[in-house]
């Protein structure tokens, strides 16, 4: 069955662990865009949801860097932060194991990608989950893409993993959602954290939301390094989520620049009606 639903989002810690100390006008009109892709999600008739984000060394390290894995579990657990620091209490997260087995299945006649059966997620997941699904009983398939250990994927091959992941997402006959989650700017972890780039983040947001593949693959990591920061490299699970819906164009729902978390906030859409069939 064809994807259902497709969008990107932004997953900072701070968008629930610093939640009282934004402006409350911008806050609230974040999380609002957050409850409409939730609504939009519900109106899919989604069965799963797929969240395409990026880990924090919570679960891999410069020991074992998959560039991709997928979650094969049961069910995850999370957050691994202190849930006091992160405003997100500890959940069980329900997976569905024979349905993420079969999209491995399907993607590594594509791509070589890992797979964890065990998976503790951060807030790249669990932030974004903690909006989208606040009653935490829909399936989630978890996707990571290393945006933290270089050397990173390259973005033409970021938005063909997003490829495969459509590919192996139609193959299934259950409803599927795909949400990106990652940056845009930060400078998380520095003495720059709090600064954001709006023309920045606003340019690439351009290139996402027209599809605009051959603009949207055209950042090095040198120029991301310089003008989005290292949370910039994130924009590789926006990437992917344009690689799925090859041939649509999206709909911003949501920006600002809120330092108190942190990231250039987004909550934006693709219309998967529009998106080509690739092969």
């Amino acid at each position: 069955m064809p994807l259902v639903f497709a969008g990107a989002c932004s997953h900072a810690p701070g968008i629930t662990g610093r939640a009282e100390r934004a402006d409350p006008k911008l806050r609230d009109e974040f999380y609002a865009a957050f409850d409409r892709m939730r609504q939009a999600i519900e109106d899919a008739g989604t069965d799963a949801l797929m969240v395409v984000g990026a880990e924090h060394f919570a679960n891999f390290f410069m020991d074992n860097m998959p560039a991709y894995c997928i979650g094969m579990g049961d069910y995850y657990e999370g957050p691994i932060e202190d849930p006091d620091w992160l405003g997100i209490q500890p959940v069980k997260v329900p997976g569905n194991r024979d349905l993420s087995e079969r999209l491995v299945k399907s993607l590594l006649h594509d791509i070589d990608v890992a797979y964890a059966e065990e998976w503790k997620f951060d807030h790249g997941i669990i932030v974004p989950l903690n909006f989208l699904t606040p009653n935490y009983d829909l399936d989630i398939i978890p996707v990571n893409i290393n945006c933290q250990g270089p050397p990173l994927t390259p973005l033409h091959r970021a938005y063909e993993f997003g490829r495969a992941l459509r590919r192996a997402c139609d193959a299934q006959p259950e409803r599927i959602a795909m949400v990106g989650t990652g940056g845009i700017s930060h400078w998380p972890a520095t003495p720059d954290s709090g600064r954001i780039d709006e023309a920045w983040d606003r340019e690439f947001l351009g290139r996402f939301l027209g599809n605009r593949r051959e603009e949207l693959i055209a950042y090095t990591d040198q120029e991301t390094y310089r003008d989005g920061g290292q949370g910039g490299f994130e924009i590789r699970t926006f990437v992917a989520v344009a690689g799925a819906t090859e041939g649509a164009t999206g709909e911003l729902w949501y920006y600002a620049p809120i330092p108190i978390f942190a990231v250039g906030c987004t909550v934006a859409v693709m219309n998967v009606e529009q998106a080509a069939v690739n092969g």
